[in-house]
């Protein structure tokens, strides 16, 4: 039997609308909707997706765990479960759709399971999504770059400590669990900082300013620093 293919479909950060065209149909073609946890449907990403395509709940759903945690041995364990796992439906030649928050491109867990498939054969499209970063930057109404002016993306769980003096735009993603040093740090480097918490999603939050941005902010949280004009 023909092995199925498997996409990697982005959703964008939170609004339905933004989802891309393509998304939608890979959506409603697909055999089996992957979805990162256990219990698909209470999902952020599938919830993004069902807000467009209202044919996913008559889709075959399937859980994949991915576990958040900083052991690097657990971790790879569990992508290569996963990717068993999704193997096992794309053995049967049925298409799949893995949704991912964002884009597939950007820190996404998917990369991971994504290299144990195509290591053994499987075929893999990733479909690019709006990600956080871009659909922030918009809802604060501002550039992310203005002429040569450098981007910075970084994942903020492994930059506390280190100075954010370089020159052009800083963005600070997966910021909750440090945002008290992150603060501290982004005072320090005499940049605007403004962020978004939850973009697109119902309990979005603008922050203008540094002081404006709550300690206990959650796992969505988005900080962008530019250089003072």
């Amino acid at each position: 039997m023909k092995k199925g293919k498997i996409y990697g479909v982005g959703v964008g950060p939170g609004d339905p609308e933004l989802m891309t065209l393509k998304a939608v149909r890979l959506i409603r073609e697909a055999d089996v909707i992957a979805v990162p946890g256990e219990d698909p449907e209470r999902s952020v990403a599938y919830k993004i997706a069902a807000g467009a395509v209202t044919e996913i709940a008559e889709k075959e759903l399937l859980g994949i765990p991915m576990p958040m945690v900083k052991d690097r041995a657990l971790i790879d364990s569990a992508h290569r479960k996963d990717a068993a796992l999704l193997s096992s439906v794309l053995d049967q030649g049925k298409s799949v759709v893995y949704l991912t928050l964002g884009d597939p491109t950007l820190y996404c867990t998917f990369t991971y399971v994504q290299h144990y498939l195509e290591a053994n054969g499987y075929t893999v499209d990733l479909v690019p999504g709006i990600s956080s970063v871009m659909a922030a930057a918009a809802r604060l109404g501002i550039p992310l770059t203005e002429w040569d002016e450098p981007l910075h993306v970084l994942p903020a769980v492994h930059k506390t400590g280190e100075a954010m003096d370089g020159q052009g735009t800083y963005v600070l993603m997966k910021s909750a669990s440090h945002m008290i040093d992150l603060k501290e740090m982004l005072r320090a480097s005499g940049k605007d900082v403004q962020a978004v918490l939850n973009c697109g999603m119902e309990n979005e939050t603008v922050c203008r300013s540094l002081d404006e941005i709550p300690d206990d902010a959650g796992y969505f949280a988005l900080l962008i620093a530019k250089d003072r004009k």
